[in-house]
């Protein structure tokens, strides 16, 4: 039998107080998501002044990061690089700012951030990821 592991309650908090940091070092009003390795929400923190729009576009972000075992800018730059039929892809969030958290080689959850430029959604996302990977 194969193990592997999995996402605490006490990483998901690092990872939201992480990207949280991040988002609040630059004045961003952001959503942050993190999902298990299977798209599922554990947890989401809306910044003051974050849009209500953002819960959901980061959930679905984090959800495709998760499934999708990548970082959701690859399918963002694949549709815009012409691949359109991508979008028929049983998926939402497919633009930047889903990033997978991998431990030992094996993805065990992702953060989806939305509220600013695909740019710093990623940077946010990414803050997060390190607290624990």
């Amino acid at each position: 039998m194969q193990t592997k592991a999995v996402l605490s309650q006490a990483d998901v908090t690092h990872v939201l107080d992480a990207a949280q940091k991040e988002a609040d070092s630059n004045g961003w009003a952001v959503t942050i998501a993190v999902a298990d390795d299977g798209g599922h929400l554990l947890a989401l923190r809306r910044l003051d002044g974050a849009a209500p729009f953002s819960a959901d576009v980061a959930t679905q972000k984090a959800r495709s990061a998760a499934v999708g075992r990548k970082e959701t800018q690859v399918f963002e730059e694949m549709i815009n690089g012409g691949r359109t039929a991508f979008v028929s892809a049983p998926l939402q969030g497919l633009l930047s700012g889903g990033v997978p958290i991998i431990v030992d080689g094996q993805v065990v959850g992702s953060v989806g951030i939305s509220g600013v430029k695909p740019d710093q959604d990623v940077q946010v996302a990414k803050a997060g990821v390190g607290a624990i990977a």
